[in-house]
């Protein structure tokens, strides 16, 4: 990975709210990491780097809102150089309870709206993705529940999955996907079974 791009909306109001799980996984990194980000006009959104060992890994959060975040995101994979299977996208997972976090390399974007705008500018969707898991709602609306506020419970989950998750990032970056991805799934079907 060369790129961690983390989606949500950008906006106070927005902070707190299940959509921006994606969000939440890049400030935990660049937490761990000691990285500022900071806005850059030239990609519309906010954008850092750490090193690991001599490589650097750069942290962005898209500036637009969710629908029109591949823009960004395709902005500095172009910018940088950067091909579809060297980034990894974090996102919220309405599929999995609030507490599962899961990898997963290709596929289509299952009806969220930031994967498909990266899917349409970049033309390709072999990307790694980071899904962090929400849950559903039992009623309602799906738009009004991923732009609410989880629990306390549920918020607590879906730190600790970022958590689970940002530890396994240096194993992701020193030995592939498939190594990390065997880590964080084992870690998820001792919590949530094996099918998630």
């Amino acid at each position: 990975m060369v790129l961690i791009a983390g989606l949500g909306n950008p906006g106070r109001q927005y902070e707190r709210t299940r959509h921006n799980a994606g969000f939440w996984f890049v400030d935990e990194v660049a937490r761990r990491e000691g990285v500022d980000l900071r806005w850059e006009a030239r990609f519309g959104g906010w954008l850092g780097q750490f090193f690991h060992h001599s490589e650097a890994v750069r942290l962005f959060k898209p500036g637009q809102f969710m629908n029109r975040s591949g823009g960004p995101v395709t902005a500095v994979c172009r910018y940088f150089g950067i091909e579809a299977p060297q980034l990894l996208v974090a996102h919220d997972e309405l599929d999995f309870p609030a507490g599962e976090v899961r990898l997963k390399v290709d596929g289509g974007h299952g009806g969220h709206n930031g994967l498909r705008s990266i899917v349409q500018h970049l033309g390709r969707r072999d990307f790694v993705r980071l899904r962090i898991g929400i849950g559903r709602p039992r009623h309602g609306s799906v738009t009004d529940y991923v732009l609410g506020r989880p629990s306390n419970e549920e918020r607590a989950a879906i730190t600790a999955a970022i958590a689970r998750a940002a530890d396994c990032l240096p194993l992701l970056l020193d030995e592939g996907v498939e190594k990390a991805m065997n880590r964080l799934h084992a870690q998820a079907a001792q919590k949530f079974g094996p099918k998630g």
